[in-house]
């Protein structure tokens, strides 16, 4: 692609890795037949009229219309964590016309939102098929960044939802830590699961990038507010202050989603602090960090611990606010009890567990009390440590900086700092 070759020329991507390259030929691929296929695939959200378009939003929704399979496949990305999948997809995205109906989204955001509409369409017949027919009026191209499943509620209505998206020609371009084939592995009532796995691999062409390179960790790694030690706890309000500005930080009550609140226990001009219990030793989700965002562009997270088989859930939840917080490019200040690596170092795979012992992990984790034997978390953890890296290099925070200003310059949605009822400091 142009592009592609004008961002390595310019420095932005790094030449020679040929599993990106690779990639790209996938996507050029993909981005020639939509242009070949348009019509066909009714991209253009123009074509249509305001009338006929409120007629077949009705008619979806009261009566079952035949399938429409797109004559295109869809892409779904995978591969290790830092290796350009996000980006890629992203640069597809960007190239793709603005006429045409397509919308990028995290896959945790998705979710939420699926959850939502459903909540909202309670009592009609099948509430499944009309939030199928509503997103497929929005984009007939749907580019979910992070593909995962750890969540039974998910996990059983995925394959349901995703017949009804394909079967009104959506076409899914996806990144993703994990195989099809891996996905919701070990989960509850998988087998339910699988069928969603056969239908993903039948609209989508499957595309591993085999780099083994984690760009991420290339930055200036270990330049920001990245402090291990519980005695660092007054120089990290210390710091939440200098960057408050005049205004004092204070207990705030936010609205997340649905009329949930959340209690900030100090807060002002942007800049957040929580101890690490607060937000992830409570039952808090995806939801709630979302909602966090959209109010807070910088988090100050003070006594993240090590994580083991003692606190797993919480350990789930610090990956999704990690998660969450890079989708946003929030800013993050924290304390933790060791650098992001030891924070999972008891946190291993049952491959990984297999190698420490030859035994079984049950009697492996008789040795060790905290080693905590976990596929997804012990997946989840390497994208976290990459991210955690990255949100403190320096290159990162001086993109921060940079957006923070261009925002107070001109106010308008910057994502990271995109909410009306953010007062920037």
């Amino acid at each position: 692609m142009v592009e592609y070759e004008r961002r390595i020329a310019s420095g932005e991507l790094v030449d020679g890795d040929s599993f990106q390259l690779n990639t790209i030929q996938q996507l050029q691929r993909l981005y020639e037949e939509l242009i070949e296929n348009e019509e066909d695939c009714q991209l253009d959200r123009y074509k249509s009229s305001e009338k006929s378009g409120r007629s077949r939003w009705l008619w979806s929704r009261l009566i079952t219309q035949p399938s429409t399979y797109a004559p295109v496949k869809g892409l779904y990305l995978y591969g290790g964590v830092g290796t350009g999948k996000t980006m890629l997809m992203d640069l597809f995205y960007e190239q793709l016309p603005s006429n045409w109906r397509k919308k990028r989204i995290h896959f945790h955001d998705f979710m939420l939102n699926v959850h939502s509409h459903l909540q909202m369409h309670k009592g009609v017949s099948d509430p499944l098929d009309v939030v199928a027919a509503e997103i497929s009026d929005e984009a007939i191209i749907l580019c979910l960044d992070e593909f995962m499943v750890t969540d039974v509620a998910d996990a059983m209505i995925l394959n349901r939802l995703f017949r009804q998206l394909f079967s009104k020609g959506v076409i899914l371009v996806s990144t993703s830590n994990r195989a099809p084939d891996k996905l919701y592995e070990g989960g509850l009532q998988r087998d339910l699961f699988l069928p969603f796995i056969d239908t993903l691999k039948e609209r989508c062409i499957v595309h591993p990038i085999g780099s083994a390179v984690d760009y991420r960790q290339l930055g200036s790694a270990e330049q920001g507010f990245y402090f291990v030690g519980k005695h660092y706890s007054t120089l990290l309000k210390q710091k939440l202050q200098s960057l408050s500005g005049d205004e004092e930080p204070r207990p705030q009550t936010v609205e997340v989603i649905m009329g949930r609140k959340l209690q900030v226990p100090l807060g002002a001009n942007g800049c957040a602090y929580f101890p690490f219990q607060d937000l992830c030793d409570r039952p808090l989700g995806a939801a709630d960090y979302f909602g966090l965002f959209k109010k807070f562009h910088t988090l100050a997270l003070d006594g993240v611990p090590k994580f083991g088989s003692s606190n797993r859930t919480a350990a789930y939840r610090f990956v999704t606010l990690i998660d969450v917080m890079y989708e946003n490019k929030a800013r993050l200040l924290c304390t933790a009890e060791a650098g992001p690596i030891e924070l999972f170092e008891n946190i291993v795979t049952v491959a990984e567990a297999h190698k420490i012992s030859p035994r079984s992990s049950r009697s492996q984790k008789s040795d060790d009390p905290d080693l905590c034997v976990d596929n997804e978390l012990g997946f989840a953890k390497d994208r976290t440590i990459s991210r955690l890296t990255e949100i403190n290099s320096r290159e990162y925070l001086e993109d921060f900086e940079a957006r923070l200003q261009q925002h107070q310059q001109q106010p308008q949605p910057v994502q990271g700092v995109d909410n009306a009822d953010v007062v920037l400091a």
